[in-house]
């Protein structure tokens, strides 16, 4: 029986779908994980009774039992006990790489710091608005294997992979693979930003068709496999490229010198979102999908929540949730993309779970968009000492009271920003509670 134990380590909802997945295929399975009560555990006893579990920490003798380590992807292969088994060429493997093994039909992979929830949503909408079975899930959504156990029928899946998931996968073989952006994020797990950017480029191993950011360096595929490259670029694109063109006063979205839309015509505002649907488009096209049916897409798509959402407007001010950003490069790119659209100011509440961030990138954004910050959480004082020279700053203690604050300073044509450029931990479950908890008390006004 042990022969072919995998070892499942963290009983997340990654780990819970393995778990799953393996017993269905009839793989003896044990689980370990470092907390003592780990979220799903309940669920997961009764469920799989039989199923041996050790909790507190990573048992060295089970590990290495086990013939194949299934690690998820918030449990660290540097970590020693799993560090060890590496060194003795034990195979250690995600879900992500179970599922590689097991796919038969073509997929479309997504990662990038920052936008790859929105690009992989877009490019599912308009897979299926093509008229293809699609499913869609990975790091946002529904876990890998999940999906594919659910989604038979399915002949694409397109796939948000996070750089802890391409860690330990090996043999993905994406139809199109992009990496979106890379700016410093979890710097609490990685050494360096080289050691990060290399988790994020291993999407590009054996993909067929690369897409590149012409304006992030980072992102370069130089895979020698590839056979063919598309870039998307915020500049005038060449004949290869897809970016902005300026005609008769328009700016419009294009693929080398023809244009498409109209920018005005795409619900969500700002830079960002603009390089997200060229994004969206060079991945659609490096797979075939007919330009009719992307285009139809963006015309239609309103966003995602807690990513740069429109709450309401309240005495001339619009105020924004934009809880999704969790680091700095995306408050950064939200602090761009929304000040540049707007006649007033920005009011920014930020602040959360820094993550041994370097905030300084921060600054010119600020200075040039924003009124007053006003900081939350763990990381305010952090933030406050890389801004206070340059801006104005207030410190709140709980949401509430940054949202009364920042309806204080506010005035007709600002615009409030909730970007945090942190985690959500230290004050909430997760930045989907954050945003909510803040939507709420802004409706409340």
């Amino acid at each position: 029986m042990a022969a072919h134990l995998h070892v499942v380590v963290g009983l997340g909802a990654t780990g819970l779908s393995c778990v799953r997945y393996l017993s269905e295929k009839g793989i003896p399975v044990a689980v370990m994980d470092t907390r003592t009560h780990p979220p799903h555990l309940e669920a997961f006893q009764q469920t799989y009774p039989a199923v041996p579990v050790s909790l507190g920490g990573l048992d060295s003798g089970l590990l290495t039992q086990a013939h194949t380590i299934v690690l998820s992807p918030g449990v660290a292969l540097s970590e020693p006990a799993i560090a060890e088994q590496v060194a003795r060429g034990k195979p250690v493997v995600g879900d992500v790489e179970l599922f590689a093994q097991a796919v038969k039909v073509p997929v479309i992979a997504i990662t990038g710091t920052n936008a790859k929830s929105t690009v992989t949503t877009l490019v599912g909408k308009m897979a299926a608005t093509a008229g293809y079975p699609v499913a869609v899930g990975g790091n946002l959504g529904v876990p890998v294997l999940d999906l594919l156990t659910d989604n038979k029928a399915a002949t694409l899946f397109v796939l948000e992979l996070s750089s802890f998931q391409l860690e330990t996968t090996y043999s993905l073989k994406p139809r199109v693979a992009t990496v979106l952006n890379v700016t410093p994020d979890h710097m609490d797990r990685y050494a360096t930003l080289d050691d990060y950017q290399r988790a994020k480029l291993r999407i590009y191993k054996h993909c067929q068709v690369a897409v590149c950011n012409r304006d992030d360096p980072l992102t370069e595929c130089n895979e020698p496999g590839v056979s063919q490259k598309w870039y998307f670029t915020l500049n005038t694109p060449k004949e290869n490229e897809f970016g902005l063109l300026s005609k008769n006063q328009l700016s419009y979205l294009a693929h080398g010198n023809t244009p498409l839309l109209p920018i005005s015509a795409l619900p969500v505002m700002g830079k960002h979102y603009h390089a997200n649907a060229l994004a969206a488009l060079a991945m659609g096209h490096g797979f075939g999908l007919p330009m009719e049916a992307m285009l139809s897409v963006l015309r239609d798509f309103k966003g995602l929540a807690h990513r740069c959402q429109l709450v309401r407007e309240r005495e001339g001010v619009r105020w924004y949730n934009d809880s999704k950003g969790t680091n700095v490069g995306a408050t950064q790119a939200a602090i761009l993309g929304l000040g540049s659209e707007i006649s007033g100011k920005l009011i920014l509440i930020a602040g959360g779970v820094g993550k041994n961030a370097d905030f300084s990138p921060l600054l010119p954004a600020i200075e040039k968009y924003s009124r007053h910050v006003v900081l939350i959480g763990e990381a305010a004082k952090d933030i406050a000492a890389v801004i206070q020279q340059r801006v104005k700053v207030s410190f709140a203690t709980t949401m509430e009271e940054a949202v009364q604050q920042a309806a204080h300073v506010a005035q007709s044509h600002d615009s409030v920003l909730l970007s945090p450029a942190c985690a959500s931990f230290d004050m909430f479950n997760n930045y989907e509670h954050r945003g909510q908890v803040f939507m709420e008390i802004v409706m409340r006004l």
